[in-house]
């Protein structure tokens, strides 16, 4: 009689033997510095009123995915780490796999919206409160979102009506999607071939639509003739940004389709990076970087610290 299984182990690095806890340290760092830098940014655009409009409601609506898809495997790696507790269901890693594949996709989709938002600002700047209106926009949102839900939706399904009789050891540090599917002991076709239709039909679409919009943007600008400075950018670092994130995305998810020689570890490692990548550094990109919101940080940090230093002050005076 064949037994099915519903109980699986998180194994991986298990090649740095005892040295395998050390993990713990620089990633319990960057998950730490993502949640502090994201909740500042999320904090500064919702208390400044300055600060919305279109443009920073969106930056905001980035780093609350970039808050929540890191708490989806983050903290559990690091048990993982740090404790060995490696044991996961198959309902929790489903539920895992869902809400990494749901966050992660968004992570794209937002850029997508974000280089439609400086579109519309820089190539029709009279018409962009018209184009930005909520009622106008939804016509660029409910699309992808009904995208979004419905592979991911499909992919995690698909994945979750395989029988897994064969052995119960997972190759990755969390719930990958891959890394669940090869366990199985029936055909995994449709399987492999909904999740390569997911990577090309979510972020290298919207990486086509982002390249697009941004190339577009730097023409008018070049035509207008306003600051090329200005229109490099604008243009050139997110498109650097996003070609290395897609960059990471296909190489994880083409790793597990095609026969390699990559290292079990390097894998996991880059599996790990194409979701916690942008989480640690688009709040520095697309926070840090533009100008209202460095000014309000300052601004915000500078009364912080008289408020700490103000007693002090007049006692010494």
């Amino acid at each position: 009689m064949i037994s099915f299984h519903k109980y699986f182990i998180l194994n991986s690095f298990n090649e740095l033997g005892a040295l395998r806890p050390v993990l713990f340290f620089p990633f319990f760092i960057m998950f730490v510095l993502s949640l502090l830098a994201n909740s500042l940014l999320l904090y500064v655009i919702i208390s400044q009123r300055s600060l919305h409009s279109p443009m920073y409601i969106l930056i905001a609506g980035m780093a609350c995915v970039d808050l929540s898809l890191p708490l989806f495997f983050v903290p559990n790696m690091l048990l993982n780490f740090l404790f060995d507790w490696r044991g996961i269901s198959l309902i929790g890693c489903l539920v895992q796999m869902y809400f990494i594949h749901f966050f992660g996709a968004f992570q794209s989709t937002l850029l997508v919206w974000m280089a439609l938002d400086r579109y519309f600002a820089i190539c029709t700047p009279l018409y962009y409160h018209e184009h930005m209106a909520l009622p106008r926009f939804l016509k660029f949102v409910i699309p992808l979102l009904i995208r979004n839900v419905f592979m991911v939706s499909l992919v995690v399904s698909l994945a979750g009506l395989l029988p897994f009789c064969l052995r119960n050891v997972i190759d990755h540090c969390f719930c990958e999607h891959m890394a669940l599917v090869e366990l199985a002991c029936g055909s995994t076709i449709v399987n492999s071939l909904v999740g390569l239709i997911s990577v090309f039909l979510i972020p290298v679409a919207d990486f086509i639509i982002i390249a697009v919009s941004y190339i577009i943007i730097f023409s008018s600008v070049l035509r207008s003739g306003k600051s090329r400075v200005k229109a490099l950018h604008t243009c050139v670092t997110h498109i650097v940004v996003n070609t290395v994130s897609l960059s990471i995305i296909l190489i994880a998810f083409l790793s597990y389709r095609i026969r390699n020689g990559l290292p079990a570890a390097i894998r996991v490692f880059i599996s790990i990076m194409y979701l916690f990548f942008p989480s640690c550094f688009n709040p520095i990109i697309y926070g840090m970087r533009t100008a209202e919101i460095r000014q309000h940080i300052v601004k915000m940090l500078s009364w912080y610290n008289f408020v700490q230093t103000g007693p002090n002050s007049l006692q010494n005076y």
